[in-house]
């Protein structure tokens, strides 16, 4: 369906005709016909789906010429939703003269907002915590309210802005229009729904839509601890323009966004703790290029909306499926490609991307890490596609260059030091060494190739060999078969492991936990003092001495005539 097709007056039209919309997204087909109509709606999308459009029309369509004070409030999670959302609305009305909108947030100036409030706005976009304090202030009046639009939902609930949405519903006129967006509808928007909402028609795309189908996805399984040398190799391998990297926490934006910065990478941080003055900072340099990679969380990304991002980075694993969706859907907007790559770590980790890309109903190819020499190999071809094609050098290059071969160094000699130069400046971010993943594969092993490991459990915590060996397992992604002897003694257990991977498996281990108890694990040097070891011990991932299954899912001594296999765990 097209936007012509809409009762709209012309002047929106020409607005719309102007930002290059033309056909209709579902979920705007679906809901602004009913908004138009002054129906309480209730629409269900995730990011990426022109979901400001469907409320933005309606809302600049529904203002009068003489509506001097607020007629439309728009409520959304964060400063930059609401920054972006506003901005948006100003594209809508830009031929309506009479529509005047703003944007009141927290971290801004009061007095400027005060400022613009008092010249006869009647479309409002604001965070509640804002909202509430120019009510009280009585520089916000919602007496002529007709219509309050809360985007983004499931987000604002989230963040814990519930008692103030109540607030503000509790506070403008009962005979209004309401409006809610949503990706999730969790019991809590329900409860809002009921409340607050008059004979609401709920809108949803189709469960077969979902923003990820334009966008190419792929997972790398890296060693623990060693996302971060990865991220740099893969930054280095793909060279984006514009990248997008999500973590789950404000302290890992901070480390990640040094680490990277101090690898030669354009790369700010993007969080919650941050001032409006750097948030709008960091926004305009992504914005503008001027840095390439913006390290967000998935609060402080709401709002984000910049066309062009190459590749999304999910450095940590969404806390939430939805998450996910958001996340990708930064990139492979407006129809065109996109491409999202994931880090894990660990066994539990792939089996969460599992459920991920069930629940998405989208495939999640693994690709290798590309090895350095792969890299070095293909940023020596991208220079050299880019020096073969250099055409018409201007007068005064030519005369350099002339100068220079003057001087009695060979062509050969004066190109390749100016290509070293670039090449060096490309490989510097490059990590030190090769990234080691999961083993995945048994592999017999000779006895001269391992080591022992020592841990700090043992049969005072009622530990059995298929404990430490599971443990071993998931942590690591190695085989069963990759271990050899376990002992176990009273206060410790030692493991016989691969030699050559002494150092993943104690990185692997730091915050293990063995049957609910969190242990230390080191290099065993033979000098802890116990009781004799249980004779029951694991070669090459099988029992040496056999173990029944009790029906609590635990295991117990068996008789020496009865022999059971143990079920490995996965």
């Amino acid at each position: 369906m097209q936007f012509n097709e809409l009762n709209l007056s012309q002047e929106l039209l020409d607005a719309v005709e102007e930002l290059g919309f033309s056909e209709m997204t579902e979920i705007q087909q679906k809901s602004i016909p009913l908004l138009l109509e002054g129906n309480d709606v209730t629409g269900r999308s995730n990011t990426g789906t022109g979901k400001t459009a469907c409320f933005g029309i309606p809302a600049v369509e529904s203002i009068k010429p003489d509506d001097n004070n607020v007629a439309v409030l728009i409520l959304c999670p964060t400063r930059e939703l609401a920054m972006q959302a506003c901005g948006e609305l100003k594209k809508f009305s830009k031929f309506k003269k009479y529509v005047r909108v703003s944007a009141v947030y927290g971290g801004a100036s009061m007095e400027k907002q005060i400022h613009e409030l008092k010249h006869g706005v009647n479309i409002v976009v604001g965070t509640p915590g804002r909202v509430i304090d120019h009510m009280k202030r009585k520089t916000l009046r919602l007496e002529s309210l007709r219509t309050v639009i809360l985007d983004e939902a499931d987000e604002m609930l989230n963040m814990g802005f519930r008692e103030d949405i109540e607030t503000i519903l509790k506070s403008v006129p009962e005979e209004r229009q309401t409006v809610l967006f949503s990706a999730t509808m969790p019991p809590a928007i329900l409860a809002i729904t009921k409340e607050y909402q008059k004979n609401p028609v709920t809108v949803k795309i189709d469960e077969k839509y979902r923003t990820v189908d334009l966008i190419d996805q792929y997972f790398f399984d890296v060693a623990m601890g060693r996302k971060t040398d990865a991220l740099k190799l893969l930054l280095s391998a793909y060279s984006p323009k514009s990248a997008m990297i999500f973590c789950n926490t404000k302290k890992m934006v901070d480390d990640l966004t040094d680490e990277l910065s101090e690898s030669g990478f354009r790369v700010m941080g993007l969080h919650g703790d941050m001032k409006q003055a750097q948030r709008t900072q960091v926004m305009n340099g992504f914005k503008n290029g001027s840095v390439s990679v913006l390290i967000a969380t998935d609060v402080a990304a709401r709002g984000i909306d910049v066309n062009g991002i190459d590749i999304v980075f999910n450095y940590d694993l969404p806390q939430d499926n939805e998450y996910y969706i958001h996340r990708i859907g930064r990139t492979g907007r407006a129809g065109h490609k996109g491409t999202a790559y994931t880090l894990i770590s660990g066994r539990k980790q792939l089996y969460a991307l599992k459920d991920i890309s069930k629940f998405t109903k989208a495939e999640i190819t693994e690709l290798p890490l590309p090895q350095k020499n792969d890299i070095i190999s293909l940023k020596l071809n991208r220079i050299f596609e880019q020096t073969k094609n250099i055409q018409n050098p201007s007068r005064e290059a030519l005369s350099l260059a002339k100068r220079l071969i003057d001087t009695g160094k060979s062509p050969e000699e004066i190109i390749a030091g100016l290509i070293d130069e670039k090449f060096q400046a490309e490989i510097s971010s490059l990590p030190e060494f090769d990234i080691p993943t999961p083993l995945r594969k048994s592999r017999r092993r000779d006895k001269a190739d391992t080591v022992k490991i020592e841990i700090n459990i043992g049969r005072n915590q009622r530990i059995a060999p298929n404990f430490i060996l599971g443990a071993l397992a998931d942590a690591t992604g190695l085989s069963g078969r990759d271990f050899g002897k376990i002992d176990i003694f009273d206060k410790h257990t030692t493991v016989e492991i691969p030699e050559a991977e002494t150092d993943y498996i104690l990185d692997s281990m730091k915050s293990a936990k063995i049957n609910g108890h969190k242990v230390e694990v080191k290099l065993y040097d033979g000098k802890s003092k116990s009781a004799k070891p249980l004779k029951d011990d694991f070669r090459n991932g099988k029992p040496q001495k056999k173990f029944k299954q009790s029906s609590k899912g635990r295991y117990s001594e068996s008789s020496p005539k009865k022999t059971h296999r143990i079920k490995k765990r996965h």
